[in-house]
């Protein structure tokens, strides 16, 4: 497991230039790290077949938006990180191999390759190699949706973690949320929660944007609950996102903030109504890891790269 960042070189990298601001969040990240806690329920050992991930959704996000779509309502849950490597780490870090070995994950998150074991896993398929959309700057919900139901379908794993990119910035809708090549993670900021501090954009702004993004990952949750089999579905979260609380924004590790930490955990189940076809972006399994070939820290250059999306 990676050593936390010190709330000093958080604050130099994420503030630059604001100031008393600067002041403020130093002081919150360090009374948030080492003067507060937050007690993380449980994510692995809760009771499901289908445990689908939606990245970096609040939980009032979550609330106002989940009435349009067929999926619970459901509660808040506290999430075991404020980051995804927070999250992978223990989630699936501190897991024996024979926990693992009917566990299979279908992921958009790149920090699969640094933080995922996947010669533990029954099957991993790493979508973001293959299903990155550099015009965008992500990897879009569809590529994941049918790599999913492949591996439902295919496979038929007793248990099934699907880990959606979005709501994660950049936004799938707005071209001022600029989107980062996969070749290119760590070489500049996402410039949204910057443009948020600094005032270059009004939280409504970051706001509709945050919830178009939420609503398009949705539309594929749906199409994903009609098209697998899973008597027991949970979809939720892997962390939130701050906009300014506590002078914090967007997401970092260690840190017991809700905004950060509280994150839906709806129960629902899923059919698999055979309505779907998926189209494979090569072959189907095409973008499968192989953990032999492939060794577990994969491309060594991934963590430096997702400091991009404001993991690290």
């Amino acid at each position: 497991m990676d050593a936390l960042p010190s709330p000093v070189d958080e604050t130099v990298r994420n503030i630059r230039g604001a100031g008393l601001d600067a002041v403020r969040e130093f002081l919150s990240r360090s009374y948030l790290r080492y003067g507060r806690t937050l007690a993380a329920d449980p994510v692995f050992d809760a009771d499901w077949d289908l445990l689908v991930v939606i990245d970096a959704c609040r939980t009032d996000l979550w609330d106002e938006t989940i009435a349009d779509y067929d999926v619970p309502d459901g509660t808040t849950r506290v999430s075991p990180g404020g980051t995804s490597t927070e999250w992978l780490d223990a989630v699936f870090g501190r897991r024996d191999a024979d926990e693992l070995a009917d566990v299979a994950y279908v992921t958009a998150n790149p920090y699969s390759a640094t933080h995922v074991d996947a010669e533990r896993f029954a099957h991993v398929e790493e979508v973001w190699r293959d299903g990155w959309d550099d015009d965008v700057g992500t990897a879009p919900p569809r590529p994941v949706t049918d790599a999913a139901v492949r591996v439902g379908r295919s496979r038929d794993p007793d248990r099934l973690v699907v880990h959606y990119m979005q709501p994660h910035f950049p936004s799938l809708a707005d071209d001022r949320d600029d989107g980062i090549e996969l070749d290119a993670f760590g070489e500049e900021s996402l410039s949204v929660w910057e443009d948020l501090r600094f005032g270059n954009r009004s939280e409504d702004d970051v706001w509709r944007a945050y919830r178009r993004n939420l609503e398009i990952v949705l539309e594929d949750v749906e199409l994903l609950l009609s098209n697998v089999d899973a008597e027991r579905a949970v979809v939720t979260s892997d962390h939130g996102n701050a906009m300014g609380e506590r002078g914090i924004y967007g997401h970092a590790a260690g840190l017991a903030l809700p905004a950060l930490r509280d994150v839906p955990w709806a129960r629902t189940s899923a059919t698999d109504e055979g309505t779907y076809q998926p189209e494979s972006i090569r072959d189907a399994g095409a973008n499968t890891v192989d953990p032999i070939e492939n060794g577990i820290a994969a491309d060594a250059d991934v963590e430096d790269r997702l400091r991009q999306l404001g993991y690290t």
